[in-house]
């Protein structure tokens, strides 16, 4: 777990003006012009007090602070990087991941990213007009089905690594997140964290994983600006956590519903490293005709269930 060292709450405002760093075991804590780094420390110095496991404490510091936003090194960890999200989201403060910069992403103030946007809301916003009715049958199921919330949310990479909340409809049993890391444990290193055959997966679930009909809730992702109805895939923390340094670069991008990637593989591929490389190349060539074309794909693959996981 990552820690934190001011050395009380009540000096935590004049800690983040003063001082410029604090070492701790896990992680190194610098302060620039209102934003909060948290670093991985290769350094293992003892503690000025025990790790921070309060997660309140840690609300209460940002609340307290002139701090804006919190650029995190994905090298803290999941179990580090959840910590804070939830902390950050409770305390207002927004939380980036730490990323190289890239000049080979889709230029966001271009004509055509400005349509790509404009595109986004007027087709999620008729989407959501039109399935409305099949969105609430969903939920009257899922509600009857099984005991527990209709919908899941979980913390994902989203543009220039900021961390958002994906909405999902709960294909899972109540606490299913608790046991992932139990039953992904015989899984391939290197791959995706999904399994065909997951045990938490309900039966209503399946059918809805099959149909891609639980991901109908993130065209309200799609209105926030949070993400693109085309794009790479956003990861969850247990997968961005391992991407290589040298392919950090794809979680700068505005992720996406549909993309390249879930239209010519979806679960039949699941090494990270070639997803991702899939991905980059996506973003490379990137134009508005080609997020069409991935539209017009998407549609027949959803139908037919194509590579569902």
């Amino acid at each position: 777990m990552t820690t934190f060292n001011p050395s009380t709450l009540q000096e935590s405002r004049s800690l983040i003006r003063e001082r410029s760093s604090v070492e701790s075991p896990g992680c190194v804590l610098k302060w620039r012009q209102k934003q909060l780094l948290v670093l991985q420390s290769p350094q293992q110095t003892p503690p000025h007090l025990p790790p921070l496991t309060n997660e309140q404490w840690l609300i209460d510091c940002l609340n307290h602070s002139p701090i804006r936003l919190v650029r995190i090194d994905p090298g803290v960890g999941e179990t580090g990087l959840r910590f804070w999200a939830n902390a950050c989201k409770r305390s207002g403060k927004m939380l980036y991941l730490r990323l190289p910069n890239t000049s080979r992403l889709p230029n966001r103030v271009s004509v055509s990213w400005g349509c790509k946007r404009l595109l986004d809301l007027s087709l999620a916003s008729l989407m959501l007009l039109l399935l409305s009715p099949l969105m609430v049958a969903i939920a009257v199921l899922i509600k009857l089905h099984t005991p527990g919330p209709i919908m899941f949310q979980q913390w994902r990479v989203g543009q220039r690594g900021k961390l958002f909340k994906v909405f999902k409809f709960r294909t899972m049993t109540v606490n299913a997140e608790r046991e992932h890391h139990q039953v992904m444990a015989g899984q391939v290193s290197t791959n995706l964290h999904k399994r065909e055959d997951d045990p938490r997966i309900t039966s209503l679930g399946k059918w809805l994983r099959k149909y891609s009909l639980d991901e109908l809730p993130q065209l309200f992702n799609v209105l926030r600006g949070e993400m693109s109805l085309v794009g790479p895939r956003p990861w969850a923390l247990y997968d961005a956590v391992r991407v290589r340094p040298d392919r950090l670069q794809r979680l700068n991008a505005l992720p996406g519903i549909t993309g390249a990637w879930q239209i010519e593989s979806r679960s039949h591929l699941l090494d990270i490293d070639t997803v991702n490389d899939r991905d980059l190349e996506y973003l490379r060539n990137w134009s508005l005709t080609e997020d069409l074309k991935i539209l017009l794909r998407t549609v027949p693959k959803v139908l037919s269930g194509f590579g569902a996981c």
